[in-house]
């Protein structure tokens, strides 16, 4: 029998997940699902080994990307590669719904958790295994970092100057793109699941290269096609024009697109030049990409004339699209982003609350509480197991045997 609809307890409501990865993309995917109603246990090593609780931002005593990485989480501790861990560990997973998992290809195996067991003790297990590399290939077996996968996938290539060395940016964003695909992954389970509800357990194979590959799709056709392979070109687009990042006579740096013709005609009245409206090299985007030196040279003059304040009237005037470069400052003193909430406060035991994004995307009708920062090592193992029936003396006996 269906569930009463209910908006305010999100789309994902009842999913229950069992997150047993580690660091930044495959948790990501499963945070993602908790923010949307899933039930998500968050199980790690009984000693806290995490790299995650030792990633940068850290503080004495708090690791602060772990608190907002995986908030919403119930935090339980057990090992599996000892013998009442894998056994209790299975007992868990009947349970469960899906099961997300980030181990290099065989680990599980190793442990005596191949997929074979997972699905004697839970046939309708959806397991993601989201790796660098995908499960098959030769490369399967290699570790997996987010500038890897950036690496690999084409992403460094193509950012940087066009005179300097590939580039990465300071934050993992490879994890980051490829946790969106380990959410969706699991949302579509999902949804097969809810059409056909004797399907069987599904094995998602994810690799973190190809997610990053993938969403840089027009490249390989272009160069079948042009003969050309995308290039490094600063923070000027090669395949639209003009799209760049200005700066302005008081030294601020805004971001500028005007790609279609209609932005383009209204960006030529905001900088009073009528001759760049008229001028044949600029009539449509093809061509303007072809000159794109001469084209860009104009508009880098024109903004340099002119401080932020005077460009933004004269942009916003136009409806020309423009944006002067945030940084974390300029984002949390928005007025956008303040009215429309984007960063709320996650309740946190120890510091009392800290900041971080809101829910991405919003659900009419539901408006979820911020949820809790992530859980302390074992926060929850009373609780989680004892709903399996544990009681206080046998998790002392898990405990003085090393496997919680």
């Amino acid at each position: 029998m269906a569930d009463t609809f209910d908006p305010q307890q999100g789309p994902l409501h009842g999913l229950r997940i069992l997150d047993m990865a580690t660091v930044v993309a495959a948790p990501f995917a499963a945070t993602l699902c908790a923010d949307l109603g899933a039930e998500v246990t968050k199980l790690e090593l009984p000693d806290g080994s995490d790299a995650l609780r030792s990633l940068a931002p850290v503080e004495p005593g708090h690791a602060l990307y772990w608190k907002v990485l995986n908030r919403g989480k119930r935090g339980i501790t057990l090992d599996v590669r000892t013998d009442a861990g894998r056994a209790l560990f299975l007992r868990l997973v009947a349970g469960m719904d899906v099961l997300v998992e980030n181990f290099r290809p065989g680990t599980l195996d190793r442990w005596g958790l191949d997929l074979a067991t997972l699905h004697r003790a839970n046939p309708r297990l959806i397991v993601l295994r989201l790796t660098g590399f995908g499960q098959t290939g030769p490369y399967a077996g290699r570790p997996g970092f987010a500038r890897i996968f950036e690496a690999m996938g084409g992403l460094a290539h193509l950012t940087g100057e066009a005179d300097g060395p590939p580039q990465h940016v300071n934050f993992p964003l490879g994890d980051s793109m490829a946790g969106l695909f380990g959410a969706f992954a699991i949302a579509a389970a999902a949804a097969e699941r809810a059409r056909c509800p004797d399907a069987p357990g599904r094995e998602i194979d994810l690799s973190a290269t190809e997610a990053l590959l993938r969403v840089l799709e027009p490249l390989a056709v272009e160069r079948e096609r042009s003969g050309q392979a995308r290039q490094r070109s600063g923070a000027r687009a090669t395949y639209t024009a003009p799209s760049n990042i200005y700066r302005t006579k008081d030294g601020d740096w805004i971001t500028l697109v005007g790609s279609s013709d209609a932005i383009f005609r209204r960006l030529c009245a905001a900088m009073q030049a009528p001759d760049m409206a008229a001028d044949p090299r600029f009539a449509t985007n093809p061509l303007r990409v072809r000159h794109l030196d001469a084209l860009d040279g104009r508009v880098a003059a024109w903004c340099a004339a002119h401080s932020h304040d005077e460009l933004r009237a004269a942009l916003d005037a136009h409806s020309v699209p423009f944006c002067k470069v945030y940084d974390i400052d300029d984002v949390l003193a928005d007025p956008h982003f303040a009215a429309r909430g984007a960063i709320v406060r996650l309740p946190d035991a120890d510091l009392g609350s800290v900041p971080a994004p809101a829910v991405v995307p919003r659900f009419g009708g539901h408006a979820p509480q911020p949820p809790r920062t992530g859980p302390a090592v074992g926060e929850h193992n009373a609780e989680v197991f004892g709903a399996l029936g544990l009681t206080a003396e046998d998790l002392r006996g898990l405990r003085a045997a090393g496997a919680l």
